[in-house]
């Protein structure tokens, strides 16, 4: 049972306390233009609500405590558990919002949201507003996750260790720690400059490291003014470098990585045949080794090349990296798009695509690392989707580096991939697609189920049909919410008896299922994966 605090909640007197029966309850009247559609639209708006540009960070009891006004606001939610009666603080770290923003939208008005500002709000919140799917309804004021923090009487329930046995052998000298942080080295000829990184990991067939370099490569490299950075993601790790260069060089580079041994090596031009004494003086966390999550967000500056129609109301935006940069976007990871419109910078994430999902051709030279595929739903009141779709050929659009969890090493082994998505939420589907096809010796079976509202919303789908033709280890399956009559495919929305007979387990496997799309279908989806047995580590849930 749950420990309900002393202070009342709603207040006494509160225009939210529930009333007696028989009696209507009361609402705080809302100002014109804050209606729960109201606070809908602004959400899709790609406003930030958060304050942190898109960055997600785990918050501190002490941090949380700091944010408790009516300007700065940000409060805890643990979530309810599904499974078991348990309390809610031994299954679940809390999520923290902030809920500035919401003050003037919320129907019990200011003075009751700030009485869970700086704090975790969950009991007061369950008191009233239990049933509410505040996921859903705050996500876009997601700050991040609290901070774990084992408490003193967890601490006391651990027994002591048991002292091991008395021994007349000397104990043994305990093995030097593995250095597996990153180095680099750099040498010169009359016309080039070569800086090769040792990043201590290997391909996916070759190594047991806990991340390894996808055959692509995984640096981004940025010339630009004079400086240069790279930044070599390994996982969820970060490996950078950042100098300030002694001389000029042209506005190009070239990268070269040799999965097998772990290399990257990144070359530079010289523009005048001049002998280079160092590489040049350090800048802003040069030669740093850390966690990918707490690197600060670099963004660049790309041009539209070009822009196609995938659906009637999705498109296909090809982004020209500048000449300096090279980047390479892991399958599964994201990039964030950023622009200033009218008086608010808007950020929203987008998970790259290739050109097509069928490549009959391999990349022309010099294309690789170069430009960015993002196919883009253009919605209504979407204002970020809108400012990209007005663009012309040649104009600007700032890009983040990759960012998210998803990583390679998740596939090794796997002989049977699901992949559940909904609309736009394929994105990250179509190049999971390609690679497990491609690179996975392990897998005998990959198959889609694709949630769509009509015929005309499904992406891809010529391409779709001719991949699941072409190769019988892949198959899709298409499911409409609004079918047409001539529709003799299956109908409706996602539900567990769907799934009972297409995420199959055969003895001997190893399963991988992958969700993404809108957050109410995601939630659904993970939930009906792990009710038919499938674990935490066979799940992986793309941000929707």
């Amino acid at each position: 049972m749950l420990n309900v605090p002393s202070q009342s909640f709603p207040a006494v007197g509160s225009q939210q306390r529930v009333a007696p029966a028989g009696q209507s309850r009361n609402k705080v009247a809302l100002k014109p233009g804050h209606s729960l559609m109201d606070w809908i639209r602004l959400t899709k708006s790609g406003r930030d609500l958060t304050g942190l540009r898109g960055r997600l960070i785990e918050v501190t009891d002490e941090e949380l405590r700091k944010h408790n006004t009516r300007s700065d606001c940000w409060t805890c939610i643990r979530a309810i558990p599904l499974q078991f009666n348990l309390p809610r603080l031994i299954l679940s770290r809390g999520m923290v919002y902030n809920v500035t923003a919401y003050m003037d939208f919320h129907p019990g008005g200011e003075e009751e949201l700030m009485r869970a500002a700086g704090i975790d709000g969950t009991d007061l919140f369950d008191q009233v507003h239990r049933w509410v799917n505040y996921e859903s309804m705050l996500k876009e004021c997601l700050v991040g996750r609290m901070a774990t923090k084992v408490s003193a009487g967890i601490r006391c329930l651990t027994p002591p260790p048991v002292p091991p046995p008395p021994s007349l052998e000397p104990p043994a000298a305990p093995l030097p720690p593995k250095d597996t942080r990153p180095r680099y080295d750099w040498f010169q000829t009359d016309a080039t400059v070569n800086i090769v990184l040792y990043t201590k990991r290997k391909s996916l067939s070759g190594s047991e490291s806990p991340a390894q370099i996808p055959a692509a490569g995984c640096a981004v490299v940025d010339l630009i003014d004079g400086a240069l950075r790279i930044d070599v993601v390994l996982g969820k790790l970060s490996y950078l470098l950042h100098w300030r260069l002694p001389h000029e060089v042209e506005e190009r580079v070239s990268v070269h990585t040799a999965s097998a041994v772990g290399k990257i090596q990144v070359v530079l031009w010289k523009k005048a045949k001049c002998r280079w004494s160092a590489l040049g003086d350090p800048l802003e966390a040069n030669d740093t080794f850390e966690r990918r999550k707490d690197r600060r967000i670099f963004y660049r500056e790309c041009v539209l090349a070009s822009k196609t129609d995938v659906t009637h109301d999705t498109r296909l935006f090809c982004l020209r990296l500048p000449p300096g940069t090279h980047m390479h976007v892991p399958v599964g990871t994201h990039v964030y798009l950023k622009a200033s419109l009218t008086d608010s910078e808007v950020v929203k994430p987008y998970t790259p695509v290739e050109s097509a999902l069928l490549q009959e051709a391999p990349p022309t030279e010099g294309s690789e690392g170069s430009q960015l595929f993002l196919m883009v739903k253009i919605y209504p009141h979407g204002a970020l989707s809108h400012h990209l779709d007005s663009l012309q050929i040649g104009e600007a659009v700032c890009v983040s580096s990759p960012e998210g969890p998803f990583s390679l090493r998740q596939l090794r082994g796997v002989t049977h991939l699901y992949l559940l998505a909904a609309g736009t939420g394929f994105t990250p589907m179509a190049r999971l697609i390609r690679s497990a096809l491609t690179d996975l010796p392990t897998l005998r079976k990959s198959r889609l189920m694709f949630f769509n509202r009509q015929e005309r919303d499904i992406l891809w789908h010529t391409q779709l049909d001719q991949l699941a033709a072409r190769d019988n280890r892949f198959e899709v399956e298409y499911i409409l919410s609004e079918a047409s009559d001539s529709w003799t495919g299956r109908r409706g929305r996602i539900q567990a008896s769907m799934l009972t007979d297409f995420l199959v387990q055969p003895e001997g496997s190893k399963c991988l299922v992958c969700v993404c799309g809108p957050t109410a279908f995601t939630e659904l989806a993970v939930r009906f994966t792990q009710d038919l047995g499938f674990s935490d580590e066979e799940v992986h849930a793309f941000q929707g």
